[in-house]
């Protein structure tokens, strides 16, 4: 990988501080040390003073103000709403009733003894469900597989209407813990930007916090991590696209190459085939870069800044860079294990996740 990267700024073009917004230093590039300059202003860039710890060293000349002591950043999915507990029956409900399947209805027995025999498992849970009441009459043995994804297919949709309904309630504590964190002038940072149901899903759930709360808060969706600081830099604006492209394009290779290598020789040795799926490393960096872009909209060191996650992406991607996590469980990942997570809550208030817990976190 350092091979890789030399022989990429060997090959640069060189250029004086005048013609380029940002130097990259060959003994610092391995820990992407960008050093920003403060002339010449690039149109379309941000300006904004960023904060951050570690390895990343962004600066300004700009000391107005100190950088936030703490800040929060919250996942939505399953942190803000509790969305298959309260809706995954109604919306398989739906879904049978747009597929004409008038002889499907799930109680709340029913759904729940499907969900632990399946554990969770929603295609598990639909065969079992038809295996015991019968498939429908008109569907071929050799199309069942298709009729299950059309069943599934047809749940998400119901389920994402019923969350922007907003008919689905918020977590029990929710409004009271963002409450004491806004009266204690704690920056309060929402996600949206990486929601598995999508940035105009997730905000319609942001939306239920009511006006007043959303304009004390910052929302971060996939429009404003490509703006922040952090994101115009990962994204390759800012600094010149065929620079940009290069850099990412070479240390993705790389990357890619060996896992590569290990997984084929790891098949090798099984006897197996693999194909090798890159998406998810391609969804952790989105994940890691929102994480960055909470960070600088919050004003805030990231390892000054606490995650309330809802899933095992979110604790990974605030481990790998330093951000404090804290999980806050839902009826999906009630019975799972988060290692990286600094603490592991149910829900909010009482006994579960309050400010004086997270600032004992923070401490800690």
């Amino acid at each position: 990988m350092e091979a890789a990267s030399s022989a990429i700024l060997n090959t640069l073009p060189a250029t004086t501080t005048a013609s380029k917004l940002y130097r990259i230093h060959r003994k610092n590039f391995l820990s992407l040390s960008y050093l920003p300059l403060t002339t010449p202003r690039t149109p379309g860039l941000r300006s904004r003073r960023v904060c951050f710890s570690g390895s990343t060293s962004f600066s300004s000349n700009t000391q107005e103000n100190p950088c936030q002591q703490l800040a929060l950043l919250l996942e939505v999915e399953g942190v803000l709403m509790d969305i298959y507990r309260f809706g995954n029956r109604q919306a398989f409900n739906v879904a049978f009733q747009k597929l004409g399947l008038d002889c499907a209805s799930w109680t709340q027995p029913v759904y729940q003894d499907l969900v632990k025999k399946s554990f969770g498992d929603e295609e598990r849970m639909l065969v079992l469900y038809f295996n015991r009441i019968g498939w429908p009459t008109s569907l071929p043995t050799n199309e069942k597989e298709g009729f299950l994804k059309r069943v599934l297919r047809e749940k998400k949709n119901a389920l994402d209407d019923l969350v922007i309904s907003k008919t689905l309630p918020l977590r029990p504590g929710l409004e009271a813990f963002i409450d004491e964190a806004l009266e204690e002038s704690i920056p309060v940072v929402m996600l949206t930007a990486y929601s598995k149901r999508g940035d105009k899903v997730a905000r319609s759930i942001v939306e239920k916090l009511g006006s007043d709360r959303m304009s004390k808060m910052k929302i971060i969706g996939d429009e404003e991590v490509k703006q922040s600081f952090y994101g115009q830099l990962v994204l390759g604006k800012g600094v010149s696209s065929d620079l940009g492209e290069l850099l990412a394009k070479e240390a993705n290779k790389a990357v890619s190459s060996e896992e590569q290598r290990i997984a084929k020789e790891v098949a090798s040795m099984l006897k197996l085939s693999v194909d090798i799926d890159t998406t998810s490393t391609e969804s952790f960096e989105n994940i890691v870069t929102a994480l960055r872009a909470g960070a600088e909209y919050a004003d805030t060191p990231v390892d000054k800044c606490i995650l309330v996650a809802g899933s095992q992406p979110g604790v990974t991607a605030a481990e790998r860079i330093g951000m404090p996590c804290v999980v806050v469980r839902s009826s999906v990942t009630a019975r799972a294990e988060f290692a990286g997570a600094n603490a592991v809550m149910d829900g909010f208030g009482g006994t579960d996740l309050t400010i004086s817990r997270l600032r004992q976190i923070q401490k800690s």
